[in-house]
Parts: C-alpha cells; structure tokens; sequence
C-alpha cells in the first residue's frame, strides 16, 4: 500500500490478505517527493536526533519500539523520519492524516493492525500527520493501542505537544523536536537534487547566486526549496531548452518572495509576539517594526496586536511617557475605524512611539507588589477616618471622624494616615529616572515625608 493513501478495513475479511509492496514514486511526482531520503544515510540536518545512539536513530533501527512526537517547523523531515522507521525495520506503514480522518478511521486501523499482529505477526507503524488538529476523542481512542503496542505511533506536529495533545498520550510517547535545516543544509538538498538521476538528473544547471537566494527563500523548509528549485528549472528549460541555466533572475522571476513561517495558532505566534514586545521593550525600533511587518504580512489579527501594544505601553513604559499609552489606545481605535491594510500606518507609528520611549516598569512592579501583599493577607483594617461616612449612624460608629481634607491647605497636601495600620510605610511605587518620571522620582519621595509627616 502506498504511505499516502488511507488504509481502510474490510470488515468482511477476518484474515488479512499480504499487502502489497510501496510502489515507487512516480518521475512525474514533485520534486520534493521524488528526493525524500531512503534511509537515514541521506537524511540531512537533525543530528541531534540521528547521531548514533541518539532517540530517533534507536527507533529507526528498530532498538526502541516507542511511540514518538515528531514536533517541528515545515520542511524538516518529520513525514521522512515516520517512514524510515516503519521501512528500515520491516514494519507495515499505514499513514493518516488529522485533516480527513476521523475516530472511525483510527479505530479502523487499529482493528486492523490487532488483525496482522494476531495472523501474520506483523507490526505497524501507524504516522498521523498534524495530530494537533486531532480533537481530544480523536486522541483518547489511540491510547489503548499505543499502551499495548497494537501500533507504533509516529505522529507529526508544528505545534509543541504540551499543548496540542492530551496528556495521557503525551506521557505514552516520546517528545522528539526537530530543528529548522542550517542554510548548509539546505544548499546541499538543493544540490543533490540538481545531480540526482531522481531528481533533475544533471539536466539543469543552476548558478551558485541561485543557490544563495533558493536557500534564503527556504528559510530552514527544505519542501520549500525544492519546490522552488523545480518551478526555476521548468522556466529555465522553457527560456532556454538546449542549454537551461537556473540563475538569480529566474529564481526571482518564477518566485515572488518567501512565504513567512507564521502560524496563528502554534508556537509562532507566540515567538514573534514575544520577540516583538521585547524588541520594543529594549528600544530596538527597526527590531519592533520587522516583527511587525511579519505578523501583518502572515494575516495576524491587527486587534490582537494593538492590544499588546496597549498592555506594553503600561507595562515596560508607564510614567516615563504618560502619552505612550495614549498612543496605543489610539492605534487601536484607529485600526477598528479604518481596518487593513491601512491599519498597518497606526500600527508602526505606535510601535515607533513605544520603540523609542524612554522605559520604566515602575507601575507594573508597584501594582504586582501590592497585589502580592493583599494575596499574603496583608489586607488590614480601613483607618475609621477613611471610612464612608455619608449614611445615618455613621458618625455614632466613629467612621469619618477627623478625616482632614487636604485641599483646606495651600500645599494640597497634608499629613494623614491612609493605608491600614499593617501597610503604614509600605512603598510600591517606585519612580525610575527615565523621561517624564524623572519629575515623579524626585516629588514622590518629598509627597510620602509630608504625607507621613516625618515618620515611617
């Protein structure tokens, strides 16, 4: 049976019938297909997971039989590897993906794998594709399988399984990560695939400037590359069939730039976001607008971004300038009036703002600081004169009694009690020397010695 199709059962057949042999891939395949590594020899890059010895090498040579979590970027190996180790072993490879099966086809396989196991003492390696997109009873009727090895599960994944899979299945497998292919790498793919009587076959040459630009547009997707490499040699051979000559301009020319690795939902997301606000945060303009320009370009929501710009613009910038905030509430706004693409102008000129703003975490510490003491129960009594005094009986109570009103005074300010006696003292608001704050670093101490009345 051929790894892409979907094995289903007959369940008329008690006893299952030889499978047939994987057929060859076709020369009319993409390119990527045509060059998949055969064996491990010709896999390129994941020596973390392939040095002798190594998890991934151990499993392929059949040493471990242990359900894995391929987790990892595009274009890195993970359909590869799963085949690998069903061929290199002489297991039966029966392939799923989470995009069109559903439970029944799941049960389906593995009824039939208790099947070749019972008759022909055949194991199987059972590889789904995105099994993040699995919902958690898709996942829950693997276990029993995986638990008695009724199937070797290699399972594939962009996003980090801690969150993507549920836990019991989690703790039944191992987490194997893949690393984006070095620029090295990905060179050598390209190169191999020019030679490669399954490949090109030495019947395009391609220049090396080429080369260069075909593994930046990869950026570490070796699927990508070639899929590239294979439109550059189609228009080279129709420019020039006699003698086709892939060179810069034709790369340029067949592919228009390349595609950012960018996912809504997984790690990415997170990275870039994260990568963003720190950028921001350590001041680093063109840093803050590349990441950007990358969460625009892949689709993400603009609201989403203006929301962080909004939260960071308390958090790493505060008081140091009061109109930070401002700006990002007002990019926000901007963005629901105008929406995209013309929201991304809003949009960089608060990331500019935010970017070259002098910074203080001043508010984000004296509000976590408080918070941290009301937790620990440091919550105390509101001082009598504190208290509403605005029903009857309040007064009898003693409520409001000798509260001093601090605009009675020409200073505006006065000595009083106002935190709960446990508090008196307590400073959580701690004022940088950056930008505006500068003035607030010098007048809060003076307004907590007037205020305390030269006390604690």
């Amino acid at each position: 049976m051929h790894q892409d199709e979907l094995f289903r059962v007959n369940p008329t057949v008690s006893e299952p019938a030889p499978e047939a042999p994987v057929a060859d891939i076709p020369p009319n395949a993409p390119l990527a297909a045509r060059m998949r590594p055969r064996s491990l020899d010709e896999v390129v890059g994941q020596q973390h997971l392939l040095a002798e010895g190594a998890p991934l090498r151990r499993l392929v040579e059949g040493a471990t039989p242990a359900s894995v979590l391929l987790y990892g970027p595009p274009g890195t190996g993970k359909t590869t590897l799963a085949n690998l180790v069903s061929t290199a072993t002489g297991r039966r490879f029966v392939a799923l993906s989470a995009l069109s099966a559903g439970v029944k086809e799941v049960r389906g396989v593995i009824e039939e794998a208790r099947r070749r196991r019972a008759y022909a003492t055949e194991d199987t390696v059972l590889f789904i594709d995105e099994v993040h997109r699995f919902s958690k009873t898709q996942q829950d009727a693997l276990l029993g399988a995986v638990e008695d090895r009724t199937v070797l599960l290699v399972a594939a994944t962009t996003e980090n399984p801690s969150f993507s899979v549920v836990a019991p299945l989690l703790s039944r497998s191992l987490v194997l990560q893949l690393r984006p292919l070095t620029d090295d790498d990905v060179a050598a793919l390209i190169r191999r695939a020019v030679a490669d009587e399954r490949g090109l076959g030495g019947a395009v040459r391609v220049a090396d400037d080429a080369v260069a630009h075909l593994v930046r547009l990869a950026a570490g997707d070796a699927r990508r590359a070639l899929t590239a490499l294979e439109a550059a040699a189609e228009a080279a051979t129709v420019t020039s069939p006699e003698n086709p000559v892939v060179d810069l301009a034709t790369v340029e020319s067949t592919v228009d730039k390349a595609a950012v690795r960018y996912d809504r939902d997984g790690d990415q997301h997170y990275d870039v976001v994260s990568a963003f606000i720190k950028s921001i945060r350590g001041s680093d303009v063109d840093a803050a607008l590349h990441y950007l320009a990358r969460m625009i370009d892949a689709g993400e929501d603009p609201r989403f971004i203006a929301r962080r710009l909004i939260v960071h613009a308390s958090e790493d910038i505060g008081l140091a300038d009061p109109t930070a905030l401002q700006a990002a509430v007002a990019a926000a706004q901007a963005v629901q009036l105008i929406g995209m693409p013309e929201g991304r102008l809003p949009l960089a000129q608060a990331t500019v703002h935010l970017a070259t703003a002098p910074k203080s975490n001043a508010v984000i510490t004296a509000v976590d600081a408080a918070l941290a003491d009301v937790r620990r129960g440091g919550v105390g009594t509101v001082p009598p004169h504190l208290r509403d005094g605005h029903y009857s009986g309040a007064a009898a109570l003693g409520n409001a009694q000798g509260y001093r009103y601090p605009h009675n005074v020409p200073e505006g300010v006065l000595a009083q009690q106002y935190p709960p006696d446990e508090l008196v003292g307590r400073d959580y608001y701690q004022p940088s020397r950056h930008g505006a704050e500068r003035t607030l670093h010098e007048r809060v101490p003076r307004l907590r010695r007037t205020i305390r009345g030269g006390g604690r």
